[in-house]
């Protein structure tokens, strides 16, 4: 059987959600899909069965990233060979792997996966754009994980001929639904929240720094990359926010560390693919607390507890309520665990398999 051949344009290690789900789909000695996986080659060991680039220069703009993806293609040119490989799947619609596994796999067919970054990309940089607009319109279908994801690639793409664009949720890996989630173990006077992920801007720690600073009978945990951190740290000592920080977790260890907290926030400020760590929390029993923003209204609804993140008020309101009502912590658990049963990685992969053989 041929294989697949996808591609992302990040060094191996890095953090995020888009290299999480790479791993979760693709990963592994018995991978959900069998495919020849490459990434940027990085100091860090990679995780099998990623295949290095040599390719330096990553840019987004300018006739420097022309250079770099000519570089992509014929790094890839010399890995692969046209005739043992049955469709491509891209990771993203814009930065430089799609145009490069384009390139290199022309009358190939592709399912392009659309993972939010690129699409806010887009939105700020005319190259990606052009990039997005000519990935979408060359890629044989489209995977949104959320309604809110085709409504933004319609307004950056208006030219594109949406049949082709098909609703694919993500998901979380299965192994984490089958295990029975742990009680709660944080018993603190104090309301213990956690925020993890990356410190971009997009992802609103600015303005959960700023609202949660001197909120009575609060901790704040963060786990974030090291080097996203210490350039943070300023902001935060500027925002009078106390925290905890408790480094970049592996999945594992965040998985452990939720049963240490009362509540995750997602304060994500512009839209989220999908939002696997908060439905990873759901998963592992911790109530849910997020910015009510494109895709993650899709995806936690009602299921998790919107909150104004902007408002240092309303937060405090918000979580005064759930430190002294254990019925709706317990409300937010029951919902939280329901709704991430919805979304196994094992789903997703079917769902995936299947569209491949559509199009093949």
């Amino acid at each position: 059987m041929k294989p697949i051949v996808t591609a992302l344009d990040l060094p191996a290690g890095s953090p995020g959600g888009s290299v999480e789900l790479l791993h979760d789909l693709y990963g592994g000695t018995e991978p959900l899909i069998p495919a020849r996986l490459f990434m940027l080659h990085s100091d860090q060991p990679a995780r099998p069965p990623i295949e290095p680039l040599e390719v330096d220069g990553k840019c987004l703009t300018g006739h420097r990233f022309w250079t770099y993806i000519h570089a992509l293609s014929s790094a890839l040119a010399t890995l692969i060979k046209p005739n043992d490989v049955a469709i491509t799947h891209l990771q993203h619609l814009a930065f430089g792997a799609t145009p490069a596994l384009l390139h290199t796999l022309p009358k190939h067919p592709s399912i392009a996966l659309v993972h939010g970054t690129d699409l806010l990309t887009a939105t700020s940089i005319g190259t990606q754009r052009q990039v997005l607009r000519q990935s979408a319109h060359r890629a044989t279908a489209i995977v949104v994980p959320t309604p809110a994801m085709a409504d933004r690639l319609r307004h950056l793409a208006p030219e594109l001929d949406f049949t082709k664009v098909v609703h694919i949720p993500w998901g979380i890996p299965d192994r984490l639904l089958h295990r029975q989630p742990a009680l709660p173990t944080h018993h603190g006077r104090s309301f213990s929240l956690l925020y993890a992920g990356r410190l971009t801007g997009e992802k609103g720690m600015a303005a959960l720094a700023a609202a949660s600073a001197n909120i009575p009978d609060m901790t704040l945990s963060i786990a974030a990359p090291v080097i996203e951190y210490e350039r943070f740290a300023e902001r935060l000592r500027t925002a009078g926010c106390e925290h905890h920080y408790l480094g970049w977790l592996d999945r594992p260890q965040l998985w452990n560390a939720f049963g240490d907290h009362d509540a995750l926030a997602v304060p994500s400020t512009t839209l989220e693919a999908f939002g696997l760590v908060a439905v990873e929390a759901q998963a592992c029993g911790l109530p849910v607390l997020y910015q009510p923003v494109s895709g993650l209204i899709d995806v936690l609804g009602d299921t998790a507890l919107p909150v104004d993140f902007t408002n240092r008020d309303a937060l405090a309101s918000t979580l005064q309520i759930l430190q002294n009502d254990p019925g709706a912590r317990a409300g937010l658990r029951t919902a939280g665990l329901a709704n991430a049963r919805r979304f196994p990685i094992s789903t997703t992969a079917k769902a995936l398999t299947a569209l491949g053989d559509q199009i093949a």
